[in-house]
């Protein structure tokens, strides 16, 4: 999200749109903006290698805190838009952020946690109302500050969260580069070859910008003199009517609003024209085959995939035309060295399904979590696993089946059940629990919680909704079970630990996958 070398060539040139106002900022506004937002870090004490937090909607001013991120030597966390008060204290504790930006769009939950949030120094308010607690107007707060850059600059880049089985986030931290802001690191050359990135491109975003995709996907495009259009929500037919309003070129979506989209009357889909689409990307969670086949009969052979986890262990990727020869594929291995092996550690047959475990992946660690770092390394401490099994077919290009940690993946959401089920354990009338993921048409996945109910208490439609609206009073939305069904006693093995896969399978009866 940097881009000096565009704000002095083509300063007019808008950066990004929002697509909902209409509201552009220019490379020069976003130069200048994020420069002074470093001032007011500085001005703080935050220094090369420190941490600060931001927790907003998708608003005209996310990018430029990321790109104030990237200019300065800090970690900064995008925290999932979602989160309800103690969700966020967590992050920003764990993440041991310095500072936190919030939006009025989510003032409340951001007041709410702020004072479970001793060590942060600064709180702002990108649009407050005056009175916010806390949280100084970010507005004014940045506007005591030169447009200039800062004499220090050092390449920043984010620190994201991913859940374990424990159920608390993890900051996946990677080494703070030794570089100069402006000199593009290996991933990104990597990917904008791979995606053939360039000046000129329109970029549509209809995705969080909290999560790592848009993250790279819009950093890239900036980088690259490109005009980002940021979807505020996604909205099928919306999405259509930009790509053709604003000539898009490329995009990245995930599987569900390929679904979306294909359920638009036959009339509402014709009626744009999509012939400026160059790329189109997928990623995030596996795609349904009928869905991708359909994709590429509309769209055409312009529609990409990849498989990579946040931590950045290693990379799949295939275009349209290597998928429709292995329907179903994530793509080749094009970075980092894949070993599929069984519970024992030892390799595979080809086309058997065992754990993904890559050598030659990015160096990283589990923030303030070495038990979380140790559990994905192998003993020799040679390759990292984040859990998913899958399977390499003879002409190597490599298949999903499932994923050892029962992480959900729903609507391109990551949620790891553990958390929902500590919860629902605390509930009264609540014996055992077990979450998990099963089938959804249009999400891939939808969560399901399945409860052994105290002694006395009488199973029914008025149980399950007290258990959902209890889960929904302490959880962001995402990781709130859809569903509760019971059970008289849940499965355990004789080491006390639940035997969850087996309550799983009867709702994948009849897949292949588990993934799709």
């Amino acid at each position: 999200m940097f881009s000096r070398k565009y704000a002095q060539a083509t300063p007019d040139h808008p950066a990004y749109v929002m697509a909902s106002t209409g509201k552009v900022v220019t490379h020069r506004e976003l130069e200048e903006r994020a420069n002074q937002l470093v001032h007011l870090l500085r001005s703080v004490g935050l220094g090369r290698g420190d941490h600060f937090a931001l927790y907003m909607e998708n608003n005209d001013r996310f990018i430029e805190v990321c790109s104030a991120g990237e200019r300065s030597g800090l970690y900064y966390t995008p925290a999932n838009s979602y989160l309800k008060a103690e969700e966020l204290a967590y992050i920003v504790n764990n993440s041991e952020s310095q500072v936190l930006i919030t939006s009025r769009a989510r003032r409340e939950v951001a007041m709410e946690a702020a004072p479970m949030c001793p060590n942060v120094k600064l709180f702002l308010i990108v649009d407050g109302t005056g009175d916010d607690g806390p949280f100084r107007d970010y507005a004014s707060e940045t506007a005591r500050f030169p447009v200039t850059p800062v004499a220090d600059e050092n390449l920043g880049i984010a620190m994201l969260y991913s859940s374990g089985t424990t159920g608390r986030p993890k900051g996946i931290l990677r080494p703070m580069p030794e570089a100069r802001p402006d000199e593009p690191l290996p991933l990104w050359a990597f990917l904008d070859n791979l995606w053939h990135y360039r000046e000129g491109m329109i970029y549509l975003s209809p995705a969080p910008l909290y999560h790592s995709a848009p993250q790279a996907a819009v950093g890239l495009t900036i980088r690259r003199g490109g005009t980002v259009i940021v979807m505020e929500h996604f909205d099928p037919e919306e999405y259509l009517a930009l790509v053709e309003r604003h000539r898009v070129t490329h995009s990245q979506l995930v599987p569900t609003m390929f679904s979306r989209m294909l359920k638009l009357p036959d009339e509402v889909r014709t009626r744009y024209d999509l012939s400026s689409l160059e790329i189109a990307i997928h990623a995030a969670a596996p795609c349904p085959v009928p869905v991708k086949e359909q994709m590429i009969e509309w769209w055409g052979p312009i529609i990409h995939e990849y498989y990579g986890a946040t931590e950045g262990l290693g990379f799949a990727a295939c275009d349209s035309a290597e998928w429709l020869a292995h329907r179903g594929t994530v793509g080749r291995i094009v970075l980092g060295d894949l070993h599929v092996l069984d519970d024992e550690m030892k390799p595979v047959k080809k086309g058997e399904s065992g754990t993904l475990w890559f050598s030659s992946g990015g160096a990283f660690t589990y923030f303030n979590d070495p038990e979380k770092t140790r559990e994905s390394s192998s003993a020799d401490g040679t390759m990292t696993t984040v859990g998913d099994v899958g399977y390499v077919d003879d002409d190597g290009f490599l298949h999903l089946t499932d994923r050892a940690t029962f992480m959900i993946i729903s609507g391109g959401v990551n949620i790891y059940p553990q958390e929902c089920e500590n919860l629902l354990i605390t509930h009264p009338k609540v014996a055992d629990a077990a979450v998990f993921g099963v089938p959804n048409e249009d999400l891939g996945e939808e969560v399901k919680a399945v409860v052994q109910l105290m002694p006395g208490v009488e199973q029914g439609k008025e149980v399950e909704r007290e258990l959902i609206e209890f889960c929904a009073a302490h959880l962001s939305r995402q990781k709130v079970p859809r569903s509760v069904d019971f059970e008289a006693e849940l499965p355990r093995l004789p080491t006390g630990k639940l035997y969850k896969k087996a309550l799983r399978e009867r709702y994948w009866e009849g897949r292949s996958s588990r993934l799709m």
